[in-house]
């Protein structure tokens, strides 16, 4: 996602995740106890979706007349900590490097896609457009058109929605979607006062203007100004709210370095294993082919316990062992327009004419609860524009 971020939390456990969801429901509001009975009935529906869905797969494939939508693949290159391989790259060169991962793996013609469309949370200034230049780079015809879409962490997922947007609208048959995010090279800028000064320089006309500037230059317009990691209208990190949200919900240290400590077993077992398909190789420029994620590292409850709150001082239990490291990860989709396409989430709320309730909702929340829970809250609007009263215990 950032685009988005792969972290501690690696491979999601229903056991432990329905425990702390279950504590969640248990502490909202009452107001909330419509949305609140539908996604407790959410927690413990994988068995019973999977029970529903199979028998009744056939049956629910595109209908005659209807533009539907399917994820013909998806493929990313490794996931990398920031700073270490993909430093000496640009966004555009990884984003790219997806692409054409994607049509080795499809053996697409580039010509036969109609749009592709990119999504990334901090752009690099000299490729503002990442889904053109990425575009350009892979070999696509420069008339094909891409464009690029931010929606914070949520950017890649923003960005398939438009796709599918496209297609259902008639104005596309095959669309690329993907994200991009290069945590490794953010731009870092001079100061405001320096920039003025200089914007301000560049319009002198005489030698005596110049000199007159750049002798009003003092030594702190020469301190850079850093990306910012806090959220713009609250001023607060993602860090410091997984730590609000984990007190304010009950869920102990321990309980976090435990699922922190699953998540990361599972995941190396997975990629020992051979089963982290999605993965396509990449060779750097100048260095090795990148094969694997490097940022899996199972370790020990021991271990873990041993690490000093990050954010929240000293009685904070957001770790580094148990929260998300910086990442650069590019996913990429490639959709169709011929037969169905749905998520979990419609899965669960439409029981029948599936193909017929492809809805998508994009719910706001206030700044200062940013990380907690929003489904609950999401889940009414959806029922109501896909024509469902209640949502089926499926």
């Amino acid at each position: 996602a950032g685009g988005g971020s792969a972290g501690r939390r690696w491979a999601g456990g229903d056991t432990t995740m329905s425990s702390m969801l279950t504590r969640v429901l248990r502490n909202l509001p009452a107001s909330s106890a419509w949305a609140a009975r539908g996604f407790a009935r959410s927690l413990s529906c994988s068995s019973q979706l999977q029970a529903a869905v199979q028998p009744k797969s056939k049956k629910t494939l595109a209908k005659s007349g209807v533009k539907n939508v399917v994820v013909v693949e998806g493929v990313r290159i490794p996931f990398l900590q920031s700073g270490t391989t993909y430093t000496d790259l640009m966004p555009h060169d990884l984003a790219r490097a997806a692409l054409q991962g994607l049509l080795n793996r499809t053996s697409v013609p580039r010509d036969v896609v109609d749009y592709i469309v990119y999504g990334t949370v901090i752009q690099e200034v000299k490729t503002s457009n990442v889904a053109r230049e990425a575009a350009l780079g892979a070999g696509f015809s420069d008339k094909t058109p891409a464009h690029t879409v931010t929606m914070a962490c949520i950017s890649s997922n923003q960005a398939m929605t438009t796709g599918v947007g496209m297609i259902a609208a008639g104005q596309c048959d095959v669309v690329v979607a993907g994200g991009v995010e290069l945590m490794s090279d953010v731009p870092i800028r001079h100061s405001r006062k320096m920039r003025k000064t200089m914007l301000t320089l560049n319009r002198a006309k005489t030698l005596g203007q110049k000199l007159s500037l750049i002798s009003k230059i003092r030594p702190d317009y020469f301190a850079p100004e850093l990306p910012a990691v806090a959220e713009f209208s609250t001023s607060e990190t993602m860090g410091h709210s997984a730590d609000r949200l984990a007190a304010a919900f009950a869920v102990s240290r321990l309980e976090q370095d435990e699922y922190a400590l699953r998540s990361h077993t599972l995941a190396k077992k997975a990629q020992d294993g051979g089963l982290l398909l999605d993965v396509v190789p990449f060779k750097v420029p100048g260095k090795d082919t990148v094969t694997k994620d490097n940022g899996i590292r199972p370790s020990s409850l021991e271990q873990m316990g041993k690490l000093k709150p990050a954010f929240v001082k000293p009685f904070g239990t957001v770790t580094a062992a148990n929260s998300s490291f910086l990442v650069t990860p590019v996913p990429i989709t490639e959709l169709e327009g011929k037969t169905v396409w749905f998520t979990l989430c419609l899965l669960w709320a439409c029981r029948s004419s599936w193909s017929n309730h492809r809805i998508m909702e994009c719910v706001g929340w206030d700044g200062p609860c940013q990380g907690h829970p929003v489904p609950p809250c999401s889940d009414r609007d959806i029922f109501t524009r896909a024509g469902c009263s209640e949502p089926h215990p499926a």
